[in-house]
């Protein structure tokens, strides 16, 4: 299940505040972006068949446009993977694809390797 993120929440991840460790990936996105609409099915299913522990988000840039500053990422969607419990979060971000997918920007499976290498 992808659920989507506060602006409080996110910024509870990144400072460092959440105590209970956790494997957390969002995906990045805007609602005027194509990629990130049809992205949505892809990382929805990814969420649904992990058998992990891992947390799955959504969050809109719009709500906190700085995080693209933040983070260090240009443009969305953006696939991020997160490990929080510790004082200071390890935090990856996806790197652009070689070969966008002229649907989704990312695919499926690229999105899953980049998951399993970050965890």
């Amino acid at each position: 299940m992808v659920s989507r993120l506060s602006k409080g929440a996110l910024q509870k991840l990144l400072s460092g505040k959440v105590k209970q460790p956790a494997n957390v990936i969002v995906k990045f996105y805007s609602n005027n972006c194509k990629y990130c609409h049809e992205l949505k099915k892809d990382f929805e299913q990814i969420a649904a068949n992990d058998e992990s522990e891992r947390l799955f988000f959504a969050f809109n840039i719009g709500d906190y446009p700085s995080i693209q500053d933040i983070l260090n990422f240009r443009g969305v969607p953006t696939i991020c993977a997160m490990k929080v419990g510790d004082s200071k979060p390890r935090i990856k971000v996806m790197p652009e694809p070689d070969k966008p997918n002229k649907d989704t920007w990312y695919s499926a499976p690229e999105i899953k390797l980049f998951i399993e290498a970050e965890q």
